[in-house]
């Protein structure tokens, strides 16, 4: 992946999630205080509703202003000018917060003139039981000045019974923590992977590189030792060195494969395209394509359309994947191979096709064939050697181009891979007048 992409995820990402989360806390701050002033205003209307029924009973007018004072977030004071009942005041306070649905616990204390101190009453649960308390060891509920008949009445699980009504929004909010601690987690898995894989092509395009001057020795080293009188006058010097150039060969095609994977990948390759003719470019590929196939006692046939076929394309890289395709073709093509080149005009398009009698390919295999490195599974089985980078070349070029290529197989009924090439129109020549 490009440092550039790799930049853009991290970006994009990171204003995603802050966005979610400055979402979230708006959410849950609103949700919060929307919970709150709905817990204010019930714990409100039910005190002013236990201050009512008191004043009601003693036959007493409330004040005009200032029944119920919030002291602070749950502590109240309920001004009735009027004496006060403690059990009376328990029972009314309990059925008030019933009425509500406000399933809150709650203490109260009532306000004693002959000491000037709030005298503690009790704390009762939302079960309307009463828990045995010592006033010496209750909450301090604090009194209010210039009240003279008053009660005060303290929620103490108002923090809880808030965060129950926001069950919904915890949980998401949990979700999205998770969410964010995984997106974290990829990111760094990403970021590790990213410099493994920096590491491992570095390493790759180096030693390919090192390769490429004790090969040039190899190959001038074997053109001398096959020319010299000596070895060619001995069969078996004379096949020695036939076998260092020729597995010079095959080390110096897998190096061009993977310097030309190197470039595709890093962007340093351009497409010198020109108006070609297929028909110009096919032989001599196909004639070599022969010769290798009749070496191992095979057969190759073709069936092209008898025109010109233009195309507009590089044709450096053209013949190199035409190349390819052949050359994987005759090595899992079957022993002995047995292979068909079949190509028609339709659409305006070139339909080509390339078929083998080898084993075929399962379909689980198919897509991933023209991944970097991958190769069939064989099991312990390895007679086609090679590092898997052949289709993924030619993948990579066909895309550049904006061709098509497709593989068809099936287990033991061999594998064709087409491929769908637009053709270029011939322009024709100017008509005298």
């Amino acid at each position: 992946m490009h440092h550039n992409v790799i930049r853009r995820v991290i970006v994009l990402g990171l204003i995603a999630i802050l966005g979610i989360i400055g979402m979230q806390t708006y959410w849950v701050a609103t949700t919060w205080n929307l919970n709150d002033t709905e817990f204010s205003q019930k714990a409100q209307l039910a005190l002013y509703g236990v201050a009512r029924q008191l004043a009601a009973e003693n036959d007493a007018d409330l004040p005009k202003r200032d029944i119920v004072r919030q002291r602070s977030s749950n502590y109240f004071i309920v001004n009735t000018e009027s004496e006060i009942n403690a059990q009376r005041l328990e029972y009314l306070m309990q059925q008030e917060l019933q009425r509500l649905h406000l399933d809150v616990d709650f203490e109260y204390a009532i306000f004693d003139c002959s000491t000037n101190e709030m005298a503690y009453g009790g704390y009762c649960t939302a079960e309307s039981q009463q828990l045995p308390t010592d006033p010496e060891t209750g909450s301090y509920l604090p009194p209010d000045e210039g009240l003279l008949y008053y009660f005060g009445v303290k929620f103490p699980t108002r923090v809880g019974y808030i965060w129950q009504k926001m069950q919904l929004v915890v949980f998401l909010s949990v979700i999205l923590i998770l969410t964010v601690a995984f997106f974290a987690y990829s990111l760094l898995v990403i970021l590790r992977q990213r410099r493994l894989a920096t590491m491992q092509k570095e390493f790759i395009d180096n030693m390919t590189h090192e390769f490429k001057t004790p090969l040039s020795t190899i190959r001038i080293a074997a053109g001398v030792l096959a020319r010299d009188p000596h070895v060619a006058g001995d069969a078996r010097l004379s096949r020695y060195a036939q076998l260092i150039h020729a597995q010079y060969q095959r080390l110096n095609e897998q190096v061009e494969n993977v310097l030309q994977i190197a470039s595709t990948e890093k962007g340093g390759f351009t497409l010198r395209r020109e108006r070609i003719d297929l028909q110009e470019l096919l032989p001599p590929l196909l004639s070599s394509a022969r010769a290798r196939t009749e070496e191992r006692d095979g057969h190759l046939s073709w069936q092209l359309p008898d025109r010109a076929v233009p195309l507009y394309a590089d044709p450096l890289h053209l013949t190199n994947i035409l190349h390819s395709l052949l050359d994987n073709a005759i090595k899992y093509g079957g022993t002995p191979p047995r292979i068909a080149i079949t190509g028609h005009v339709a659409d305006r398009h070139l339909h080509l096709s390339i078929h083998d009698d080898g084993p075929g390919i399962a379909a689980e295999h198919q897509e991933r064939v023209f991944e970097k490195f991958y190769r069939v599974p064989t099991g312990d089985v390895h007679d086609v050697k090679g590092f898997g980078l052949g289709l993924y070349y030619v993948r990579q070029i066909c895309r550049a181009h904006g061709w098509n290529i497709r593989v068809e197989s099936a287990p033991g009924y061999g594998t064709a891979l087409h491929l769908r090439l637009p053709l270029t129109p011939v322009p024709q020549a100017a008509v005298p007048a």
